[in-house]
């Protein structure tokens, strides 16, 4: 007979098996290689305090979800202190070849980042930047492709207007 413990998740499994891509993941985001591992340990850390309310399905998805929130966090928390780091992420976020327009969007995600609800950020992110389909982005955030589009939608617009104000200076 199971006991409570077999639908439990293995922490050390999920480590030796899913670790490299979280710790992936946390690379592409933060760009430091320091901060992405101390992420993964906090990933892992997570998991650990709350492996009795987790299950074991879609596991890379789970711990996919869970470092991006991770990673979109210490980007948050140290955007005051140290710009560098949301710097990094936009640069990468951003792949126009003309150097002006490049530092002029660059400025403009930041400071819509900095208003957005971190769900949106996400979104962005995901579907941007990771080139996620409507559809993954909606089954990751647990909203409908509706309410994605729409999100992405608002974003642009806010970004339209920003950049607008921005190039009237």
């Amino acid at each position: 007979m199971p006991s409570s413990q077999d639908s439990e998740i293995n922490i050390e499994e999920f480590y030796l098996r899913y670790g490299p891509m979280v710790l992936r993941r946390c690379i592409q985001l933060l760009r430091d290689e320091e901060k992405a591992k101390d992420a993964t340990q906090e990933v892992f850390a997570k998991l650990l305090l709350k492996k009795k309310q987790l299950k074991g399905q879609y596991p890379s998805s789970l711990l996919f979800r869970i470092s991006t929130n991770i990673c979109l966090n210490m980007l948050r928390k140290h955007r005051k202190s140290d710009l560098r780091d949301s710097d990094a992420t936009l640069k990468n976020a951003v792949a126009y070849d003309d150097g002006e327009k490049k530092i002029v969007l660059q400025d403009l995600l930041r400071k819509l980042f900095r208003k957005e609800k971190p769900s949106t950020s996400e979104i962005v992110i995901m579907h941007f930047v990771d080139g996620m389909t409507l559809q993954e982005v909606a089954d990751e955030i647990g909203l409908s492709v509706s309410g994605v589009r729409r999100r992405i939608r608002e974003f642009r617009s806010r970004a339209e207007s920003k950049r607008e104000i921005y190039n009237d200076k």
